[in-house]
């Protein structure tokens, strides 16, 4: 048990969880943004973002 602790394996699968904790956080905010209607806001500050670097 301590050598797996110290060792190259200590880590294992620790991937897994950080990577589904992340999708968990990323869903959280995609739901929150639906559900305040901020959709329509968003895409209209990187559309507004976008015309002023490309001079549109």
């Amino acid at each position: 048990m301590v050598s797996r602790m110290q060792g190259r394996q200590r880590d294992r699968g620790a991937g897994f969880v950080e990577y589904a904790g992340l999708m968990i956080i990323i869903a959280g905010i995609f739901t929150l943004i639906d559900g305040l209607g901020l959709d329509g806001m968003i895409s209209g500050a990187i559309r507004d973002a976008v015309n002023d670097v490309i001079g549109g």
